[in-house]
């Protein structure tokens, strides 16, 4: 059960957020010269042909949820990559001599611009490169952005506050080691067990501060599903937060900082898994952009929670009892999930298993609309409005599952879009329950679990 009063809450400590940051302090010719430094030292091949192969046929706007919910062209996924298309034009084109001739060079007003543009409208879905005749990687060009962006000193203060707590401190939103303890223990006195700090294990699980503050109920089925499946498991008090802020606010070095504490742990009790919880970011950060100190693979597997389930229940090895409820549900495949990840066919499996009635959105699964809080979109107080507007095409979607008002219940897998969820449904007084998939398999594990 969700204690509203913590949402509240924790809305109330994001508005604070941009107190707490510390920007860099700079002129505007190092803003200039900051960001471009990242720009050249990212632009490869691939990221030059994607600049280069955009034929501006409009198709990216239509598979944009701000572009689509605003009708303003600004918000179109080829414009957010202007100024990078416009730096490679000057500086590292094959016709760069010729180009600065008429291409103006960038700006620090440039960069201030664009600081909406590659943050608070776009959440890096992806949905634009689906659509894209060319195969333009938008989400990878606007990273690259955010980036540029961040050592200029010009991301928002709230990602900027978060990012720098990570990292100096080790805490995020204040919650570090001994509220993880105290997390784990309200667990243990509902009679679940919860191993911590343990030396060796077979998985790692990790968590993040939203399922320590808000989402309790998902931190605790996930552990009555660990210990049902009778798996040699741990937390770790050093390595747990599994979101990472400084891939958000677009520090490529606090990035490897936040993802190498998660490393270090799972290397130091031998884990052959690591175990994210319902968070849709968490998921690139360590499966795909996190490697060992000297650059090597990672000698684990890292799933998302989600994943894990499905692949059990496909397994046979976890057997879910059919749900008693009535009511008709649907699927929010998170983008990090689905479209960047392919992790469509585990939490239906898991939602199959549960024998309740299932209605697909259209689209769905890869082709699925982003909710609009992703990508840290939904910490930028001043983004509110845009993201909402976002939201709206969601809702639109899920209402019209089929049912005879849409969906009663809409499963999420990832805390972001549950909290974008919830709060879009506070707003709009939406009636539709948001239900974890992970609380829901564990809801439904055999009695005497």
């Amino acid at each position: 059960m969700i204690d509203m009063n913590v949402f509240h809450g924790f809305l109330e400590a994001i508005r604070h957020l941009p107190e707490m940051a510390q920007p860099p302090q700079m002129g505007d010719a190092q803003r200039v010269e900051r960001a471009k430094a990242v720009m050249r030292a990212k632009m490869d091949r691939g990221l030059a042909l994607d600049l280069e192969a955009c034929v501006h046929c409009g198709y990216c706007s239509e598979a944009c949820h701000f572009s689509q919910s605003t009708g303003d062209p600004k918000y179109a996924p080829n414009r957010k990559l202007d100024l990078l298309r416009r730096f490679h034009a000057r500086e590292t084109s094959a016709f760069a001599p010729v180009k600065r001739l008429f291409v103006r060079d960038i700006t620090a007003d440039d960069l201030r611009e664009f600081q909406e543009l590659c943050f608070d409208s776009c959440t890096e879905c992806g949905r634009c490169s689906m659509v894209c005749p060319m195969g333009i990687n938008t989400a990878r060009g606007v990273n690259v952005m955010r980036e540029a962006l961040y050592e200029a000193g010009l991301a928002p203060l709230e990602l900027t506050a978060v990012a720098q707590e990570q990292a100096g401190r080790g805490t995020v939103f204040g919650v570090g080691p001994q509220e993880l303890r105290q997390a784990v223990e309200a667990i243990r006195a509902e009679g679940i067990a919860v191993p911590l700090d343990e030396p060796q294990a077979d998985v790692l699980l990790v968590t993040t501060v939203i399922d320590v503050l808000l989402y309790r109920d998902a931190f605790a089925a996930t552990a009555r599903i660990l210990n049902h499946l009778g798996l040699r498991w741990t937390l770790r008090s050093a390595g747990f937060e599994a979101a990472n802020f400084g891939l958000l606010a677009g520090s490529e070095s606090l990035q490897a900082e936040a993802s190498r504490r998660l490393v270090d742990e799972a290397l130091a009790i031998g884990a052959r898994t690591v175990i994210l919880p319902e968070c849709g970011h968490a998921y690139p950060a360590l499966r795909w952009d996190a490697t060992r100190e000297d650059g090597s693979a990672l000698p684990f597997e890292v799933l998302a929670v989600s994943e894990f389930v499905g692949r059990e229940v496909t397994a046979g090895r976890l057997r879910l009892r059919p749900s008693s409820d009535r009511g008709t549900y649907t699927y929010h495949d998170a983008c990090k999930l689905a479209r960047h990840g392919g992790v469509m066919e585990e939490p239906r499996a898991a939602l199959k298993a549960l024998g309740v009635d299932f209605r697909e959105t259209e689209p769905t699964a890869q082709r699925n609309w982003c909710c609009g809080g992703g990508a840290g979109a939904f910490l930028i107080n001043r983004a509110g409005s845009l993201r909402h507007q976002a939201w709206e095409i969601k809702r639109e979607q899920i209402e019209a599952t089929g049912a005879a008002t849409g969906a009663d219940t809409v499963v999420v897998s990832c805390a972001s879009c549950r909290l974008n969820f919830m709060a879009g449904a506070e707003q709009d007084a939406w009636p539709v329950r948001i239900a974890s998939l992970v609380e829901l398999a564990a809801q439904q594990l055999p009695v005497d679990a």
